[in-house]
């Protein structure tokens, strides 16, 4: 009776796009290999949803060398209509536990991203 039926054990809260997002955005420079090392991924998964957020605009990168950059287009708006309102940039606020004064420039946004970021209710 305290068993779980197989789909209710195997649902989590972020997806694999989130999690492989976050990696990037707390280390541009990171490398496939430890992004799925990180995520419990094969390398083809992550390299295959780090296309996805670059044909998505989440995501952009360039080749320095034998690596990539990649930079996190954190001003765009989540894409799903339930998400409508908040942009990337509060989303990652809440999952990295960034403070306004630690938010890399790029990031800080406007007053409102600042705000959540802070913890403070937006008006």
């Amino acid at each position: 009776m305290d068993e779980c039926p197989a789909a209710a054990r195997r649902w989590t809260f972020l997806t694999n796009h989130a999690r492989v997002l976050v990696q990037i955005a707390r280390d541009p420079g990171i490398r496939v290999r430890d992004i799925a090392a990180r995520c419990l991924l094969t390398e083809r998964a992550v390299q295959r949803i780090i296309v996805d957020l670059e044909e998505a605009g989440y995501l952009t990168h360039e080749r320095n060398g034998r690596s990539n950059h990649y930079h996190v287009q954190a001003a765009k708006q989540l894409r799903h209509p339930a998400d409508a309102g908040p942009s990337l940039a509060e989303l990652l606020a809440v999952l990295l536990h960034w403070k306004p004064d630690r938010l890399p420039r790029s990031r800080r946004g406007s007053a409102r991203v600042r705000a959540v970021a802070a913890g403070r209710p937006c008006k």
